[in-house]
């Protein structure tokens, strides 16, 4: 039997209801993905945290998202969307509370892999949602709405966490998502209707073939991703020699390997099917998405703690500080894709670049006593600005570069490649810039690296450009305005 046409309009309670639930959801997993930078020095020094212990605050909630939220989806379009995103709300919330009473750092590192993995179920529900529930006429503007609304809600986070960090501690940047999560669970279930891909949850019988998960490709990706981030942080402090970091490095080289082949194998059925790479376009996008957003994950972690420990700002002029950068991809991103439809991507995805490097340049040279106007603010609005650039035509041409009906797992594999260039950056940078230890906390040791770092992110977004300009070009159909990945 057919399952029934999606009937929620923009104008009616439902229809608000939905929204609302779908942007406060993703609303805390973007808000979890920001702010928590600008609260590093400060639980850093509450719990003793090395340089370490910080990577893996950011990088546990990375790890997870990255290697699952392909699963989430299919797990959603199997059981029902509305109960694994109500499944991957409370899953999240639960472990925010655990985050936000965690007395040492391993007990916040677990509770951030945790955090993670309920929001690797919410994120993709919130939107599969609306695309499900939406009749056809207003889907659009649904989806429109979610794109901005979210935006809002990631421009918000810094700012707000600056607050609860300066006012209270920053355990409430925890604490804070389970008033917005009882709001989602009573807006879900009073209004979002449940819906499947039919497809996927038929049974067994004449002519069906029940369609199987891909659960070997999402456990081998987490072990590649984690063993090469396990290496990445641990040799500062082990030596590259020893038997924990070769093990651990090891195991994610084979374990990228065996994923590789597993795909291969399944074919269409997987995961992350390899015909997708079939396209150059396909695989040199998203090769662009991790330098790039890998530039922009390295800036951002070292950037929060050096304002704070070196420079001498509070937490909540560190959270407002990169808010020109939000504001410019809310306002530009549209206009960005609109330009990239008329003149091809290949032109704003070597430019931004280039921009974007020219921000960091100046911001590499900040001193301590800095003036936010004079010294900060040029280096946010070249960064934002050449961001702003990519974003959308990033977006909108990994989806011209495939089959119309391999959207969805292109679309969830360039969010997944943009959170695994973040993870690895933080794993890696303060590798190459030499701070390990407590040297976040000793002034000289921390400006050096900062300093390095910066060159480094520009180098990688200096790459990216070159890339484009050689390897990028209009793809073979018309592209939509794309959005950033979360």
């Amino acid at each position: 039997m057919a399952p029934p046409a999606p009937a929620l309009r923009m104008g009616t309670a439902s229809g608000r209801g939905t929204l609302l639930a779908a942007v406060l959801a993703s609303g805390m997993v973007f808000l979890d993905s920001t702010v928590v930078n600008v609260a590093l020095p400060r639980l850093g020094r509450d719990l003793g945290a090395t340089v370490a212990g910080l990577q893996w605050t950011v990088n546990g909630y990375l790890l997870m998202l990255a290697a699952f939220v392909l699963l989430g989806g299919a797990l959603g379009d199997r059981f029902g969307r509305r109960r694994i995103f109500l499944l991957g709300v409370v899953w999240f919330t639960l472990a925010s509370l655990l985050c936000g009473l965690a007395q040492d750092t391993t007990q916040l590192i677990a509770a951030r892999f945790l955090q993670g993995a309920g929001g690797a179920l919410l994120t993709p529900g919130s939107l599969s949602v609306l695309q499900a529930s939406f009749h056809p006429d207003d889907r659009a503007r649904a989806i429109g709405a979610w794109s901005g609304l979210s935006g809002v809600s990631t421009a918000l986070g810094p700012f707000i966490g600056g607050l609860l960090i300066d006012a209270l501690s920053w355990r409430w940047i925890f604490f804070l998502n389970v008033p917005l999560a009882v709001l989602v669970v009573l807006a879900a279930l009073r209004w979002v209707p449940e819906s499947r891909d039919v497809e996927a949850s038929r049974t067994e019988g004449p002519g069906r073939r029940r369609r199987r998960f891909d659960v070997a490709g999402a456990l081998l990706g987490a072990v590649a991703l984690a063993g090469v981030t396990y290496a990445l942080i641990d040799a500062p402090a082990r030596g590259f020699d020893s038997a924990p970091v070769l093990v651990a490095a090891l195991v994610g080289v084979v374990g990228a390997v065996v994923f590789v082949l597993v795909e291969r194998r399944r074919g269409d059925s997987a995961m992350l099917p390899t015909g997708l790479f079939g396209s150059r376009l396909f695989s040199v996008l998203n090769i662009f998405t991790v330098a790039v957003y890998a530039a922009l994950g390295g800036f951002t972690f070292f950037l929060a703690v050096y304002l704070q420990n070196v420079v001498g700002w509070s937490a909540f002029l560190t959270g407002i500080s990169l808010l020109p950068m939000t504001v410019l991809l809310l306002v530009g991103s549209a206009r960005a894709g609109a330009l990239s439809a008329r003149i091809g991507p290949r032109l704003p995805l070597t430019v931004g670049p280039v921009v974007a490097a020219l921000g960091l340049v100046l911001l590499r040279e900040v001193d301590p006593g800095a003036s936010y106007w004079r010294d900060v603010l040029p280096g946010v609005l070249l960064f934002g600005a050449g961001l702003t650039l990519v974003v959308a035509p990033l977006t909108a041409s990994v989806l011209a570069a495939v089959e119309d009906r391999f959207a969805g797992v292109a679309s969830g594999f360039n969010n997944a490649a943009s959170r695994a260039g973040g993870l690895l950056a933080v794993a890696a940078l303060p590798l190459l810039v030499g701070l390990s230890g407590t040297g976040y906390e000793q002034e000289a040791d921390l400006t050096d690296a900062y300093r390095g770092a910066m060159l480094w992110c520009a180098g990688l977004l200096v790459a990216g450009a070159v890339m484009a300009a050689v390897l990028i070009h209009r793809p073979p159909r018309e592209a939509v305005e794309g959005r950033a990945p979360s």
